[in-house]
């Protein structure tokens, strides 16, 4: 059982990492991960800590054991400087994440192939909005949270101004013939305004349902249900963006990433794509 102090620490920490301009998926884990060790641990020790490490590695893969261990560090360093009297034990300690195999290529992201068939299926079948779901965040590398704040307005502007709440401006641009395309299908929804994808209520659609219909439509279509998520066609914008112009530095002000190491994931290769640059390559 979390207590009101507890649940307090939580939402200040809620607050530092908002202003620290976190995406909200990130807010979002960090505070689950310290929500799930209190409803396990009722004391914040060293000791506990390490249990919990013990705990995540028996019941979760590598990557979601890393991902609740830095959000635990973040935690601990929060606390300290929170009342550094009071949690003066947890000073300079750090839970050590868990070693992941480092892989040379990425597999869950969807095929140029795939891509385009999907979206080939969507506007033969009349899905309209799931069709300009996919066009926009293959063609854009916007986020999802991102994709959700698209309006009609932004069609004509020709991108989307985001301002995080530490004040950090986040452009999207949208390409001509996308926005075009988009404002001939508002014209005959006769909207001239608002949000572009919306639920029944007519409320922005959430992440979470965006996912599940991009997976729902995976099925349906024959794709590999792993390769079809928001953030994969995010990869493949980057990927078509550096086979057609090679420059990372300026995709890396594209996607938002202030570190340009973040971006360097784009420069891996599926083994597929291995296997074809091989075996045209290698003639001897």
């Amino acid at each position: 059982m979390i207590t009101s102090a507890q649940k307090r620490l939580i939402q200040e920490f809620e607050d530092q990492l908002n202003k620290n301009s976190l995406s909200p998926n990130t807010v979002t884990a960090y505070t689950g991960s310290v929500r799930l060790f209190y409803s396990r641990y009722p004391v914040m020790s060293t000791e506990n800590l390490s249990r919990f490490r013990s705990d995540l590695i028996s019941r979760y893969r590598p990557s979601t054991v890393n991902l609740r261990i830095h959000a635990m560090n973040r935690f601990t360093r929060f606390l300290v400087e929170y009342d550094e009297d009071m949690w003066l034990p947890l000073k300079g300690f750090h839970l050590q994440s868990v070693k992941i195999q480092k892989k040379s290529f990425s597999d869950a992201v969807i095929s140029n192939r795939d891509y385009e068939y999907l979206k080939r299926r969507l506007k033969k079948d009349k899905k309209t909005m799931w069709y300009f779901v996919v066009r926009f965040l293959g063609a854009t590398g916007a986020r999802v949270s991102e994709l959700t704040q698209i309006k009609v307005e932004h069609l004509a502007l020709g991108y989307l101004d985001l301002y995080s709440k530490g004040g950090k401006l986040r452009r999207i641009y949208l390409p001509d013939a996308l926005a075009e395309e988009a404002l001939a299908w508002c014209e005959t929804k006769e909207q001239k305004s608002g949000f572009l994808f919306v639920n029944r209520q007519g409320r922005p659609i959430s992440c979470r349902g965006i996912r599940w219909q991009l997976k729902h439509y995976a099925r349906r279509y024959g794709i590999n249900e792993d390769t079809v998520y928001p953030h994969s066609f995010r990869h493949r914008f980057a990927i078509n963006f550096l086979a057609k112009f090679n420059d990372i530095s300026l995709l890396a002000d594209l996607l938002g990433h202030e570190n340009i190491e973040t971006t360097r994931i784009y420069l891996t290769k599926s083994s597929k794509e291995l296997q074809e640059l091989l075996d045209e390559l290698i003639t001897w």
